[in-house]
């Protein structure tokens, strides 16, 4: 499957900014389908606390990756980087060109550039590493990875034994250091997609924190309330993980009378400014990211535009 030389246009940002309007717009201008990278939009039934678009809105423009599975069942970025690269295989067959958007870092991060393998325990070595350690103390332990990986020993400090030990098993077991397979996972991980336009949305903090407030209170008007009582009503636990995501677990305290109203709002409206903040420190990491002013945004089409029509099939 890979490499994939076929353009592929990723529009990333904060909750709240305004992608999923200017995705429709890009994808009816371009002969885009959409994948939403969105760790909450798969899951079925729960519309209004995730703001996920409606059919309306889609406005015919195919959608992937939303509705997937139902609340209580195991999901995580492991299985979205599966059913993402199926989506883009079929996207890609039928002549039509792939946008990303949404704003789950890790899901992005999965898709893009694969999940890092996990690398095998060697309970042996592991053995012998702590009974070297009970008997010697964490600074001879580093310095003996300094021996060995001198780049995992500059990263992790003497007392961080667990790490420093799982480091030196990796060398032990494998025969190769624990940089090195970090440094082939990037390796492979640039040669998955040769041909990505990254774009990232932006606008002052204290503008996008008026709208997170505009568009909690939106939710709330549009019957978050009810959405959770359903969702209760139909068998689905307060403890499972969709249900702990913010909007939904802040609801179920309101519902179960842990909190008052305006607690619950002020709350939610706290933690979805922190999971923005969030948001932002995450892409702020992404390579080749361009970030553009939401008042800007008319500069994307071209930008689009350009990144497309310099795609040659070989």
């Amino acid at each position: 499957m890979f490499p994939i030389d076929k353009p592929i246009v990723v529009l990333i940002g904060p909750t709240a900014i305004g992608k999923t309007a200017l995705s429709i717009e890009l994808a009816k201008q371009f002969n885009f389908e959409i994948i939403s990278i969105d760790s909450m939009q798969v899951y079925r039934y729960m519309d209004i606390g995730t703001a996920k678009i409606s059919r309306e809105e889609m406005d015919g423009v195919p959608h992937h990756l939303i509705d997937v599975v139902d609340p209580d069942a195991p999901f995580d970025a492991g299985k979205f980087e599966k059913l993402a690269l199926i989506a883009m295989e079929d996207i890609h067959a039928r002549g039509k060109h792939v946008l990303l958007t949404g704003g789950t870092g890790l899901y992005l991060q999965a898709v893009l550039s694969g999940l890092s393998q996990k690398l095998p325990h060697f309970p042996e070595v592991r053995t012998e590493l702590h009974q070297k350690l009970a008997s010697s103390n964490p600074v001879v332990m580093h310095e003996h990875l300094e021996t060995v990986d001198c780049i995992s020993a500059k990263r992790l400090h003497p007392n961080d034994t667990k790490r420093v030990v799982r480091a030196l098993e990796i060398f032990h077991g494998t025969g190769k250091t624990w940089s090195a397979h970090i440094e082939e996972h990037k390796s492979e991980a640039q040669s998955r997609f040769t041909n990505v336009l990254k774009i990232g949305l932006t606008c002052d903090r204290r503008k996008l924190y008026q709208k997170i407030e505009k568009r909690t209170h939106i939710m709330l008007d549009n019957g978050l309330k009810a959405e959770v009582e359903e969702l209760l009503e139909g068998g689905f636990s307060r403890d499972l993980k969709s249900m702990q995501s913010i909007g939904y677990r802040h609801m179920t305290h309101y519902l179960f009378g842990e909190w008052n109203r305006a607690t619950m709002i002020e709350k939610l409206v706290r933690d979805t400014r922190r999971y923005a903040k969030r948001q932002f420190t995450w892409f702020n990491k992404e390579e080749a990211l361009t970030w553009v002013e939401k008042e800007a945004v008319d500069s994307i089409p071209l930008m689009v535009h350009e990144h497309i029509i310099n795609y040659t099939t070989p």
